[in-house]
């Protein structure tokens, strides 16, 4: 019930942000375009915006038999989750780095990077997807998702504005040039401060939650640790191209400043790995997800499968915890 309150609020909330800058650009009539087209969007967001996003950031599907080992650990992690198992595609990048999208858990997908699969042991790699997961049952990837459709779209109306609606002699522009030069520049940074508030938020709590779906908070914290450092290195050339969608990743893809502030659209890493530390201290693990010094179970007690994620014997990965594959 929150989630579907919250996101009622959010597509309030930038559907009378779209009709503002219409308002601003055309005056009366500006606005009233903006909002048939913001019914439109929505309408779009809701039911298609998922597939636009994974073809924008060049995510293709991949077959159980291409990866099952993957398969295999997405399988276990959506029944942890109590969730239906979401379809799987592969960013062929360099970057490691994943996100999930999707109306519901119902319909929703699970994107890892091909450098995520090199890069990352199988603990780790486990990690990342509980992480997804856990966006995709509390519903997170319809908000943000969303979210990242209306902000490109802003920013597009924004810019046709500028181009076609500028003018000084614009009767029906309420401010002329100067309202759309303010809205060239406003309308988007207004967009990408909610995409920021959204996404910074969801990623503690998407933290948090994949990290008791993994049982295994520290191999989570180690893998944001490399995916930070490597981000910094590696870029990613489809988010590069299309940033309204950089919210979506458990790691902001976009080089620059990965700063803990107004204008950044994830918070710090230090800070998550902090709370994951403490989490895993809560949980009372060591740093090979086992429990430390566990207290005797009941005699009448049912076997334990575990606590953090085990590699089956068999599979697509290596001894050394590494992925093999078409990847390398």
């Amino acid at each position: 019930m929150f989630n579907a309150l919250r996101t009622g609020v959010l597509l309030a909330a930038l559907t009378a942000l779209f009709m503002a800058v219409g308002y601003f650009i055309g005056g009366t009539s500006g606005m009233m375009i903006a909002f048939v087209v913001a019914l439109g969007t929505n309408l779009f967001a809701y039911w298609n915006s998922d597939q636009m996003v994974l073809r924008m950031q060049n995510a293709v599907p991949v077959e159980r038999s291409q990866v099952p080992e993957l398969y295999e650990m997405v399988d276990v992690l959506s029944q942890r989750a109590g969730i239906p198992t979401p379809t799987v595609y592969v960013i062929h990048s360099d970057q490691p780095n994943a996100f999930a999208t999707g109306r519901d858990p119902d319909h929703a997908a699970v994107a890892v990077s091909t450098g995520l699969l090199r890069s990352l042991d199988t603990r780790e790699v486990a990690g990342v997807v509980a992480h997804e997961l856990a966006h995709i049952r509390s519903r997170d990837t319809l908000t943000m998702t969303i979210t990242a459709t209306f902000a490109g779209a802003i920013s597009m109306l924004a810019q046709f504005g500028l181009f076609f609606g500028g003018g000084n002699n614009n009767r029906d522009n309420p401010m002329g040039g100067i309202g759309t030069l303010l809205m060239v520049f406003l309308a988007p940074m207004a967009a990408a401060l909610v995409q920021m508030a959204i996404s910074r938020t969801r990623e503690y709590e998407a933290d948090r939650d994949g990290a008791e779906i993994s049982n295994d908070p520290l191999a989570l914290a180690a893998a944001l640790e490399k995916i930070a450092r490597a981000a910094d290195r590696e870029v990613n050339i489809a988010a590069e191209r299309n940033p309204a969608m950089a919210h979506m990743y458990i790691i902001n893809p976009l080089s620059g400043a990965r700063m803990d502030n107004l204008f950044s659209t994830h918070p710090d890493t230090g800070n998550r790995i902090a709370a994951l530390h403490k989490l895993a201290a809560e949980m009372r693990l060591d740093d090979k997800g086992a429990m430390r010094s566990p207290r005797p179970a009941p005699r009448n007690a049912a076997p334990s499968g575990g606590n953090g994620w085990r590699v089956p014997s068999s599979g697509g990965f290596r001894e050394d915890g590494g992925q093999k594959g078409p990847w390398g």
